[in-house]
C-alpha cells in the first residue's frame, strides 16, 4: 500500500526521484491511482501553496514541489484516462500576446492540474484565437497571465472576447485586483495557490 505521507513529503520537498519511485511502485502493485492524487499529491500542493501564501515558502520551493508533482503526474495521467476518473473541469491557460514569460504560467498550470482539473496550456504570446481554440476543446475558464505592463492591456480584449461565454481570470506581476475589476475579469490572483481557489470557486 502506498505511503501517502511519504509521497506528500516527497512532493513538498521537491524530491522528484522519490515521488517517481512511490508512484511507480503503486502502479506496479495495481493500486488505486486516484488515491495517490487525492491523499498524497493534491494535499502536498495545497500545503506548499498555503505556506507560500503565508510567506513561509518561496517561489523556488514552490517550483521544485511543482516539478516533483509533475514527475508523478507524468506516470499517472496516461493511466488515469483508462480508469474513468472524472476531471473537475477544464481550464485554458496562457501568457498574453506580446509576452513570452512562462515560469509563473507553468506554475499555475501545474497547481491547477494538481488540484484535479484538466489544463489546456496555450503557451506564451497568446492571441484571442489560441484561447478560443482551447474553449472549443472544452475549457470552462480562461486564465491569462501577463508579466509586462506593456502587454497587460491585451487582457481587456480577452475579457471582452469571452464575455457571456466563459469566465476569464487574470494574474501576473503588474496585475492587480483593481485592474481586474476595471476590465471586468471574473477574478484575480497574486499567486498560484490563489488561482486554484479561484478556479474552485468558479467550477466547484
Amino acid at each position: 500500500m502506498a505511503d501517502f505521507e511519504a509521497l506528500k513529503a516527497a512532493v513538498i520537498k521537491g524530491k522528484r526521484q522519490d515521488v517517481t519511485a512511490i508512484v511507480q511502485a503503486a502502479v506496479d502493485a495495481k493500486e488505486d491511482l486516484g488515491a495517490l492524487l487525492d491523499n498524497g499529491m493534491i494535499p502536498a500542493m495545497r500545503e506548499i501553496g498555503d505556506k507560500f501564501s503565508r510567506n513561509e515558502a518561496y517561489v523556488p520551493e514552490l517550483l521544485i514541489a511543482a516539478r516533483a508533482m509533475q514527475a508523478g503526474l507524468a506516470i499517472i495521467e496516461p493511466l488515469l484516462a483508462g480508469t474513468g476518473r472524472k476531471s473537475k473541469g477544464a481550464v485554458a491557460i496562457g501568457t498574453v500576446k506580446g509576452d513570452l514569460h512562462d515560469i509563473g504560467k507553468n506554475l499555475v498550470a501545474i497547481m491547477i492540474k494538481g488540484a484535479g482539473y484538466d489544463v489546456i496550456d496555450c503557451g506564451v504570446n497568446c492571441d484571442i484565437a489560441k484561447y478560443e481554440e482551447a474553449v472549443a476543446k472544452g475549457a470552462q475558464v480562461v486564465a491569462a497571465s501577463s508579466l509586462l505592463t506593456t502587454t497587460m492591456p491585451f487582457m481587456k480584449e480577452i475579457v471582452e472576447a469571452f464575455k457571456g461565454k466563459v469566465p476569464v481570470i487574470i494574474g501576473g506581476a503588474p496585475v492587480t485586483q483593481a485592474y481586474a475589476d476595471e476590465i471586468g475579469a471574473a477574478g484575480y490572483s497574486e499567486d498560484a495557490n490563489g488561482a486554484v481557489k479561484l478556479v474552485d470557486k468558479l467550477l466547484g
